[in-house]
């Protein structure tokens, strides 16, 4: 091995994988305890030491260049290796083995599920994931899945469930949807406009009529139960449609629209059943998904 090599700061090289997984560097620094300057200065060390430009910020988003997605590659089997020495050392490390099957949403197995779990495989390889990508609630009781992350608490009482945060969605649409058909100023402006749903039409007019937008079914141009099917369309300039705002930055050809008017709350929930909860790889894996998701990006 060539130590010399080896030279750049382990810290700066941890920064840039959570800017990489999560986005942004103010999502980052929550991760790693750090203020969002920090990190910023971290990444522009590193790029001074690998004589390389790692990231580009533009208007919406800070974006990875090639080289930067290439040296946060091989940064990451770093950390994850490093994750795995942490275990040894602190005597946490234990032959979790089996399967657990986690229950998500479309957007949420699409997007947000496949880091959490290459982190999952860094500290117990023995596990098998099966993820059920579905806006169905599984039902835990009927062991159709073993965890489940949902949008609404849990009533069953042999079901424990944890309020991981709370979720803000906005109203988007692709920019060129936007560059047809005008941005608009107010919620009047949306009147007659197009719009796409996630499977039910009825409840997405509902929705809109909340926040006084003049919309009927016949306005809904698409829709599809599956969210990611109804996303693209929405990125493909078909239309609005509400969207968390955890997954726009997978979007950098939408934009939002009116956020200080059109803002949506809603909570994200863990939840297992009483029994499986005193599972050793249930509870890792409960513990795991908790921790990552209560991260915002």
């Amino acid at each position: 091995m060539n130590w010399t090599k080896l030279a750049f700061d382990w810290n700066q090289a941890r920064a840039l994988v959570a800017v990489a997984d999560l986005g942004s560097l103010s999502a980052a620094g929550r991760a790693l305890g750090l203020t969002q300057p920090t990190v910023g200065r971290q990444i522009a060390a590193l790029e001074e030491e690998l004589g390389l430009v790692l990231v580009e910020r533009t208007r919406r988003a800070l974006v990875l260049t090639d080289a930067g997605r290439q040296v946060a590659d091989a940064a990451r089997s770093m950390a994850e290796a490093g994750l795995r020495l942490s275990l040894v050392a602190s005597g946490q490390a234990q032959d979790v083995t089996g399967t657990v099957s986690i229950s998500a949403t479309d957007m949420y197995a699409h997007y947000a599920l496949p880091g959490i779990l290459r982190h999952l495989h860094a500290i117990a390889p023995g596990l098998e994931i099966e993820v059920i990508a579905s806006d169905e609630i599984s039902d835990l009781k009927q062991r159709e899945a073993d965890i489940a992350v949902r949008h609404v608490r849990p009533a069953d009482g042999e079901l424990i469930g944890r309020l991981v945060r709370e979720v803000t969605a906005h109203l988007y649409a692709a920019s060129s949807y936007l560059d047809i058909h005008g941005r608009p100023e107010s919620v009047a402006d949306l009147a007659g406009q197009s719009f796409v749903a996630f499977g039910n039409k009825a409840e997405m007019v509902r929705y809109l009529q909340m926040f006084g937008i003049n919309a009927s079914e016949r306005d809904i141009r698409f829709s599809s139960a599956n969210g990611t099917v109804a996303w693209e369309g929405v990125r493909k300039g078909l239309g609005y449609c509400f969207m968390a705002m955890d997954f726009v930055r997978f979007a950098p050809e939408v934009e939002v629209v009116l956020p200080d008017v059109i803002d949506v709350k809603f909570p994200i929930w863990l939840v297992t059943h009483r029994e499986l909860h005193t599972s050793p790889r249930i509870r890792l894996v409960y513990d795991v998904l908790a921790k990552a998701l209560a991260v915002r990006p």
